[in-house]
């Protein structure tokens, strides 16, 4: 049985495909149409498909748009919103969305160029969040805690899995939507909605007291439950003035970062824990398991998902690559396959490299109409380990392209951890932004304890997603990749995981004596790179100095 799986209702278009339920692919549609985020979440481009990664996913599989049994939306229309307040939500928007969502259906029958009928099922949104993150965990049975801006109607959802069962125990409707309000947060700092990642960097320079006080009428927490003030969210036009009169004036998009912006981002960040501490201690209490999954776009945040991992609530805790919206396209695909088979899907296969890999004559073919010259290297790995060693900043395009949105060693621009100026040689020559925003290491898995306080290694590590101690000792050798709080989003990489990247790092350690690369997403103010044609226009444009897709290379100076 065939299942496709699609999500394209708010932001983060993606497509995936499980094949007796095996996941074979999986990619989002920034990467193929290079607009960041596949296309603006906006009220009237539901039906706005995903269709260069659903020709992907059918592509990679020999599969035609007939061989395909079943297609799962994320997203569930005949789940009622709440009756927002008629002062101030327009109806017409409701309207416009209900609209476009009732032509989802035929404009999936356009591109598959057939009629679906009952094929076509729309999986309530947080429910394809929760089988993203359960079916590839692996465990047999697990808590699920689903927190991001909004499903249908819910801003975080509890659920409790067995087999493969999953049944929703309790919802927190909207207003309480902490992913709403990091968006609110990302906009009056100065940054897009989508930037919840540089508040987060930005959080580790603030101090969180100062506005404590202020978070307390915003975002309340206690020990086992949580709320978040409607009054603050976006959709109410009265929140702007509040939050002036509480923080000053929100910061202009080039405006200096001054400090009660860092103290501001602190305080949403230790309000956030707080939040999602009580979450995990409510779902522990109703779904009392020793495993825990995470999913939704709040699970990126790396600062409260280590938290998390060392509050002991839960034995093992596992966020999939993809916890934002794209993996719900991965969710929606599993949910189906359960309630269609008898037999469960593929359990625990939890690898990001689900995207599109290059054949050399493809990569020799982008080179040459580029107008460049390619050479060849005899070891990649250990070619590019001594450029990095030596200061350099490589490109390193490999295999097939990751699910989710870090790059984890198939798509990604390595230097070297050591460099005291590495950091703002990045941010400011290679990746045009802010100053204070952090880049992750990529570790020896053998090595990771040595240098990192990650306590029990899981394939979780291996998606750059917990915010770990740097052990202080080793804080001076890897000044490139700490961050200001003595933290580091670390990136555990084992050799059977991605055996190319692992060899690299290992050349670099016999080198420097160092287990560790600096590992940034192979983009420059775009979406991470997919193909060798969009890796060869981002290596000419910025301060990269070698680019390496296969045994291929280019260098900066010919």
């Amino acid at each position: 049985m065939n299942v496709l799986g699609i999500n394209s209702v708010y932001h983060e278009s993606a497509a995936a495909l499980l094949v007796d339920g095996k996941l074979v692919a999986a990619v989002e549609e920034e990467r193929f149409n290079r607009v960041k985020h596949g296309k603006p979440a906006e009220f009237d481009n539901p039906h706005q498909l995903p269709e260069r990664a659903i020709r992907f996913c059918l592509k990679h599989a020999g599969l035609t748009a007939a061989d395909i049994d079943h297609v799962a939306y994320s997203f569930d229309p005949k789940m009622r919103r709440k009756q927002y307040r008629a002062e101030w939500w327009d109806p017409r928007l409701e309207e416009t969305f209900r609209l476009r969502l009732g032509q989802v259906h035929s404009a999936i029958d356009e591109l598959l160029g057939r009629s679906l009928g009952p094929r076509l099922h729309f999986v309530p949104h947080h429910m394809a969040h929760a089988a993203s993150a359960y079916f590839p965990s692996g465990f047999d049975r697990a808590a699920i805690l689903t927190i991001d801006g909004i499903g249908e109607t819910a801003g975080s959802s509890l659920a409790k899995a067995t087999g493969h069962h999953i049944q929703t125990v309790e919802t927190f409707e909207y207003p309480h939507s902490i992913g709403f309000l990091w968006e609110v947060f990302s906009g009056y700092l100065g940054f897009s909605h989508y930037d919840a990642s540089k508040v987060m960097g930005l959080a580790a320079y603030g101090n969180p007291e100062v506005y404590r006080q202020q978070f307390l009428s915003i975002l309340r927490a206690d020990e086992v439950n949580y709320g978040v003030a409607e009054e603050y969210l976006g959709f109410n036009p009265g929140g702007l003035a509040r939050m002036q009169a509480m923080f000053g004036p929100p910061r202009g998009e080039d405006a200096e970062i001054l400090p009660r912006h860092a103290d501001m981002a602190a305080a949403l960040q230790a309000a956030t824990d707080a939040a999602v501490t009580a979450l995990v201690r409510r779902v522990k209490h109703r779904v009392p398991f020793d495993n825990l999954c995470l999913a939704g776009g709040v699970a990126l945040n790396c600062v409260t998902n280590d938290l998390v991992r060392r509050s002991g609530e839960f034995s093992n805790v596992f966020i999939p690559s993809a916890p934002h919206d794209a993996g719900t396209a991965v969710g929606a695909a599993l949910a189906v396959h359960c309630a269609k088979q008898k037999r469960p899907p593929q359990r625990g296969y939890s690898t990001p490299y689900l995207g599109p890999a290059f054949k050399r004559r493809d990569i020799l073919a982008a080179v040459k109409s580029a107008g460049l010259t390619a050479r060849q290297s005899k070891s990649p790995a250990r070619d590019a380990a001594d450029m990095i060693a030596d200061g350099k900043i490589v490109a390193w395009f490999q295999g097939r392209m990751e699910f989710g949105p870090r790059a984890l060693g198939n798509r990604s621009l390595l230097a070297d951890p050591r460099r005291p100026d590495m950091r703002d040689i990045l941010n400011q020559k290679v990746k045009h932004r802010e100053d204070f925003r952090p880049f992750a290491p990529s570790v020896l898995a053998e090595h990771a304890d040595e240098w990192f306080e990650v306590g029990a290694h899981s394939a979780s590590h291996e998606f750059m997603l917990f915010a770990c101690p740097v052990k202080p000792e080793r804080r001076d050798l890897i000044p490139a990749v700490l961050h200001k709080d003595g933290t580091a989003r670390v990136q555990i990489v084992s050799r059977k995981s991605n055996p190319r990247f692992h060899e690299l790092i290992s050349r670099f350690h016999a080198k420097t004596g160092v287990p560790i690369v600096v590992n940034t997403s192979f983009n420059d103010s775009e979406p991470i790179v997919c193909g060798p044609t969009d890796a060869i226009v981002t290596f000419r444009k910025s301060g990269i100095d070698a680019l390496f897709m296969d045994d291929v290379f280019l260098t900066a100076k010919g």
